[in-house]
């Protein structure tokens, strides 16, 4: 069994910047990839970005390409998200998770995680 604990969101201004923080705990690998997903109010949860167990291949949805980064620290068991540059759009409950498969290889489909965290709530104002 896996846990894992979402933790950094809040309130920030639009155009600002947040770092989410998913430290994981029990049953886990470091030789999984990891993901961020998010679900906004009254919509699907969606794939934002996900990461390989070495950090060297990371895939992010278009929607967040070039304003996210997603990072991996395997020695404190902790996935990172960058926030840079957040728009109101971005305002959700973020949720990461491990990849069921170790040949993860991109796919955005969230039944490919599993293990899901509680989530941190991420507001941006405008």
């Amino acid at each position: 069994q896996v846990q894992l604990v979402e933790s950094g969101g809040g309130l920030v201004q639009a155009g600002g910047s947040l770092r989410l923080s998913c430290t994981t705990s029990g049953r886990t690998s470091s030789f999984t990839s990891m993901g961020w997903f998010r679900q906004a109010p009254g919509k699907e949860r969606e794939f934002v970005a996900a990461i390989s167990w070495r950090g060297g291949m990371t895939y992010y949805a278009d929607s967040v390409k070039g304003r996210f980064t997603i990072s991996r620290d395997n020695f404190k068991n902790t996935v990172y998200l960058q926030m840079n540059t957040v728009k109101p759009e971005d305002t959700a409950v973020y949720y990461c998770s491990v990849a069921k498969s170790l040949s993860y290889s991109g796919s955005y489909d969230q039944s490919d995680f599993g293990s899901w965290g509680q989530g941190t709530q991420v507001t941006v104002s405008s």
